[in-house]
């Protein structure tokens, strides 16, 4: 089989013919019909993520098919049983274990779901991370209700863009920050009720006189703009986050957390009770994962060049059929 392999920091991912994996019990072989790149990939590249082996290949999505059947891959490996936090067994598929970026893979046949059936290769390939960490941060973690004002940051990549499109299609009010005008308008045409250019030094003034203040934020990014995240949270909010790739928060003051009774959590992945709750949750309200573009296998560092370029609007794909 051909296979995306990643064998040294800082260099392209290799197209390589590897042995077609062999089934055995209780592991199941998937012939893939699409998989979906995620920032991990690229940080693991970078060397940006602990423990990476290598050679190994990448990718934590998929969809495929197993003796005939449609199915979607769970990328969560040995979560535990303790909903509150994963064993120290736990991993992502893609790192220890090879991932999706290949014609085929093998994996735990618990991980295997049936595919939803309103969704194409492309975008149920786009939704298991994406979809399981979005779902946990907002409902899990952050109690999303009905009718409650949302903020989500950095809309445009995968998490992001798919919490959005989660809270809308659950009734709350949302609004999203980005630093391009062009996906703060895609995000508005897709149900949010505003947005913020981040780049802006009063981004966070603004949204605060458009929504008076939010019951629940959703982040990624953590760093210097945490603090305004925090000065627009209203009383009694939930900022959840689940990233922190502006690093570190400065000048963090505890009474502005306090004085508002902010509860501040962190969130990663989930649970495999949560991944079929937010497959249900899917269903129920046809929801299409965004699709920024879809490359074949034998292009698949010019896909890895354009998620370092952070110009993506949704999942990019790799199909080995193109």
């Amino acid at each position: 089989m051909k296979a995306a392999l990643f064998t040294q920091q800082d260099h392209p991912l290799s197209l390589t013919d590897l042995p077609d994996p062999v089934p055995s019990a209780g592991r199941a072989l998937v012939t893939l019909r699409a998989a979906a790149l995620n920032r991990r990939d690229y940080f693991i590249t970078k060397g940006l993520y602990p423990k990476i082996v290598t050679p190994i290949v990448l990718g934590s999505d998929g969809a495929g098919l197993h003796n005939g059947r449609e199915v979607i891959i769970n990328p969560n490996q040995h979560w535990g049983s303790n909903p509150a936090f994963p064993s120290k067994n736990y991993t992502i598929l893609g790192m220890p274990d090879n991932g999706t970026l290949a014609e085929k893979i093998l994996v735990n046949t618990d991980r295997l779901y049936p595919r939803p059936a309103h969704l194409n290769w492309h975008e149920a390939a786009a939704l298991p991370l994406a979809g399981l960490t979005a779902y946990r941060a907002l409902f899990t973690k952050g109690g999303l209700k009905k009718d409650q004002k949302v903020l989500i940051t950095g809309v445009g990549g995968g998490v992001a863009l798919t919490a959005m499109q989660f809270a809308v299609a659950a009734g709350a009010v949302v609004y999203v920050t980005s630093g391009s005008v062009e996906k703060l308008d895609k995000a508005m045409a897709m149900g949010a009720a505003g947005g913020a250019d981040y780049r802006e030094e009063s981004w966070h003034e603004s949204l605060k006189a458009k929504s008076g203040g939010f019951d629940l934020i959703i982040d990624s990014a953590g760093g210097p703009g945490f603090n305004q995240l925090i000065k627009i949270a209203g009383p009694g909010a939930r900022i959840v986050t689940y990233g922190g790739t502006l690093g570190a928060v400065p000048k963090f003051l505890p009474q502005s957390i306090f004085w508002k009774q902010i509860t501040i959590c962190g969130t990663s992945m989930g649970t495999d009770e949560e991944f079929l709750e937010m497959l249900n949750f899917v269903t129920l309200h046809q929801i299409h994962p965004v699709i920024d573009r879809a490359f074949p296998l034998s292009r698949v560092n010019e896909a890895f060049e354009r998620l370092e370029q952070s110009d993506q609007f949704g999942k990019i794909i790799i199909d080995p059929a193109l």
